[in-house]
């Protein structure tokens, strides 16, 4: 397929999708590379073995996970020309996006009630590298929530169809792959730590 051909908002259009994908690829390598340090990290003398994750990063999970199928639905609303649903449907996936950003706080506050912080003399490698990738995970589904906040702003005005919904799609990708992410992060800390 040649990308030069089309209208000019077909070539755009090619042209957000591609900028998507490409901010995607940089993640995953972003996050390729904490995982990998996080296994170079392991052979280290103060290397905490047999850590336990904490209960609220396993809810949090489900409800990321949940978000996404009530994502998936919320596209099947919009092409079947259902407004209100869609729009409920969005609502209910930045409510989820919220409380996932809240359960992984408590999940902090239960890392902390264990006895170790992120820094200083209570602190330690293996807790701070979990600290930094479930942040850094955050600050990304922040940035979604954000995203997701204009789709549905853009929404109440213009409603999405099923012909036109580019913002919808980005968004929707965008989502998608955070919440893989956060299911890839979280599998990996729960193996790693079982076969250490």
């Amino acid at each position: 397929m040649d990308l030069t051909q089309g209208t000019s908002e077909q070539k755009n259009n090619r042209a957000k999708k591609m900028m998507l994908w490409f901010g995607i690829v940089s993640l995953i390598m972003t996050f390729g590379g904490l995982t990998s340090a996080f296994i170079v990290s392991s052979t280290r003398e103060d290397w905490l073995n047999n850590f336990i994750l904490p209960e609220a990063f396993t809810y949090s999970t489900i409800v990321i996970f949940s978000s996404s199928i009530v994502l998936y639905l919320t596209k099947k609303a919009i092409i079947k020309g259902q407004r209100s649903l869609s729009t409920s449907l969005l609502l209910g996936v930045f409510v989820l996006g919220v409380a996932f950003i809240y359960a992984q706080v408590v999940g902090f506050n239960q890392i902390i009630a264990t006895g170790y912080n992120f820094t200083g003399p209570t602190s330690n490698i293996t807790m701070s590298y979990i600290y930094i990738i479930a942040v850094l995970h955050i600050v990304h589904v922040v940035a979604a929530l954000v995203a997701l906040s204009v789709i549905i702003v853009k929404h109440l005005k213009r409603p999405y169809t099923s012909k036109n919904r580019l913002g919808f799609d980005l968004a929707s990708t965008f989502w998608h792959f955070v919440d893989i992410l956060w299911l890839y992060l979280f599998f990996f800390l729960y193996f790693f730590n079982k076969i250490n």
